[in-house]
C-alpha cells in the first residue's frame, strides 16, 4: 500500500467528515474530494468505515506520540504531566473547532471509534502513571502490597494517592477543560496545583 496515496485518503475522508458527518460521508464523496474513481478509493481502504476508523487512528496516534514525548522529557514532574494532558486537550479542541461534526471522532460511545478513544485514554493515563510513579508517588500494586505488612495509616501519611489515582484525577481535569471557554490557557496553572498538591509541594511548577 502506497503510504502518500493513503495519506491523501485519509485527508480527502477528513475533508469529507467537516461538510456531512460520518453518516452522511459516502465512498463517492471520497473519491470526489481526491477527483479520483470510487474503485481508487478501495484500493487503499476497505470502504467508508474503515476511512474513518484509519483517520481516527492516525490522529490519535498523533497525540498519543505528542505525549509520550512529553511524558519521556528531561524536564520536572508537573512539566511533563501537562504535557500529556495538553496532548488530549489540543486533540479535543483541533477536532471541535474544524466543524461540528469533526467531534463525533472523539465519541466513545460511538460503533467505530469507541475503542479507539478508550484505547488512547488508558495510554495517556498509563503515561501518567509512570510519570507519577517516577516522581514519588507508589504504584498502585506497591502501594497495596505495604499496606498489607504495614500500618494504613503510616502508608497513607506519606501520598494520599497513590500514582493510579493521580493519573485518574488528571484524566478528570483535562475532560473538565474540554467544554471550558479557554480551557487551554487554564491547563498550565491547573496543573501546577494539581501536581504540587499531590507531590507535597516538592515538584517544581512549570513555566508560565
Amino acid at each position: 500500500m502506497a503510504p502518500d496515496r493513503l495519506t491523501e485518503v485519509l485527508d480527502a475522508t477528513y475533508d469529507c467528515l467537516t461538510r456531512y458527518g460520518v453518516r452522511r460521508t459516502t465512498v463517492d464523496d471520497i473519491a470526489g474530494a481526491m477527483s479520483v474513481s470510487r474503485s481508487a478509493v478501495y484500493q487503499y481502504v476497505r470502504g467508508k468505515d474503515d476511512a474513518f476508523r484509519r483517520l481516527a487512528e492516525r490522529l490519535h496516534d498523533r497525540a498519543l506520540e505528542r505525549a509520550r514525548r512529553a511524558a519521556a522529557a528531561d524536564a520536572p514532574p508537573a512539566t511533563r504531566v501537562r504535557g500529556v494532558l495538553e496532548a488530549k486537550l489540543a486533540l479535543v479542541l483541533e477536532l471541535a473547532g474544524d466543524s461540528p461534526h469533526t467531534a463525533e471522532l472523539l465519541d466513545e460511545k460511538a460503533r467505530l471509534f469507541g475503542d479507539i478513544c478508550h484505547r488512547f485514554t488508558a495510554d495517556l493515563r498509563a503515561l501518567l502513571i509512570g510519570v507519577f510513579t517516577e516522581s514519588g508517588l507508589r504504584d498502585p500494586g506497591t502501594a497495596a502490597a505495604g499496606a498489607v505488612g504495614e500500618d494504613a495509616s503510616a502508608v497513607h501519611a506519606v501520598h494520599a494517592v497513590d500514582a493510579a489515582e493521580a493519573a485518574d484525577i488528571g484524566i478528570a481535569l483535562v475532560l473538565g477543560l474540554e467544554s471550558v471557554p479557554g480551557g487551554e490557557h487554564l491547563l498550565p496553572p491547573a496543573v501546577d496545583a494539581l501536581v504540587a498538591g499531590l507531590l507535597g509541594g516538592a515538584a517544581e511548577q512549570t513555566d508560565r
